[in-house]
């Protein structure tokens, strides 16, 4: 016989399962109705999608027709646009790691929003190639800072929506609560976006100067997690 009772706390629902066995004895087992949720597939789906984009951007460097090592000077700018995508590929997935590793609880809103900052950080490849294939040009430049300012909003949005179903003590809302590099990021973009059409190669320089800002990870948060320091208090 199993008995399943809700309880009311605080706001958070949590959920008592009461059953007997075949020999009377009655067990009792209290769960988190969002903590019930396990994080191992939004991780093995995140990170899954992360190796494609990366993949997907290096299938668009295409080897010249020469041997030559003059051949290769045409390349250089469709190669540096690529390590500049490559790094923040690499920077996003960084900061998603330890974002997720600070994670204690996921929901479907949390899912909806992971897969949002998925979809436009999945569209940098096409950007990417965007740029290379018309030599930086305005358009294409300031297209690809738009993109950049998406992903990171999105990314903002995966994080207050993270911020919701966790307590204000949990480790990633007492330090990542202000995001100030997002915050820095997405007015530095909104502003590379127009200057692209005064000179490309100024609106490359902020995407630079955007990811040596990001290039660590929150410090606070990466030795918190080293310390096991996910909460103030414990849960």
């Amino acid at each position: 016989m199993e008995m399943v009772a809700k309880l009311q706390n605080s706001g958070q629902v949590k959920y008592v399962i009461i059953y007997k066995n075949s020999f009377s004895q009655t067990f009792v087992h209290q769960y988190d109705s969002v903590a019930s949720m396990n994080k191992s597939r939004l991780e093995a789906f995140s990170d899954g999608l992360f190796s494609v984009v990366i993949t997907i951007m290096v299938l668009e460097l295409n080897p010249p027709g020469d041997v030559t090592w003059q051949s290769l000077k045409p390349l250089i700018p469709i190669f540096l646009s690529y390590v500049l995508s490559f790094v923040y590929g690499a920077i996003f997935w960084i900061n998603h790691h330890h974002l997720l590793a600070a994670t204690r609880r996921i929901n479907s809103a949390v899912l909806w929003a992971n897969l949002l900052f998925l979809f436009w950080l999945s569209l940098i490849p096409f950007f990417t190639a965007w740029v290379d294939e018309n030599h930086a040009a305005p358009i294409p430049v300031a297209a690809y800072g738009l993109a950049l300012f998406m992903v990171v909003a999105s990314y903002r949005i995966l994080e207050i929506v993270l911020f919701r179903i966790h307590d204000t003590d949990a480790l990633l809302v007492r330090i990542l609560r202000p995001g100030r590099r997002e915050k820095f990021s997405m007015v530095a973009f909104l502003l590379a976006v127009p200057l692209a059409l005064v000179h490309p190669f100024i609106s490359m320089g902020i995407y630079i100067a955007v990811a040596a800002i990001w290039f660590l990870p929150e410090r606070g948060l990466e030795r918190a997690l080293m310390r096991r320091d996910i909460c103030a208090t414990q849960q």
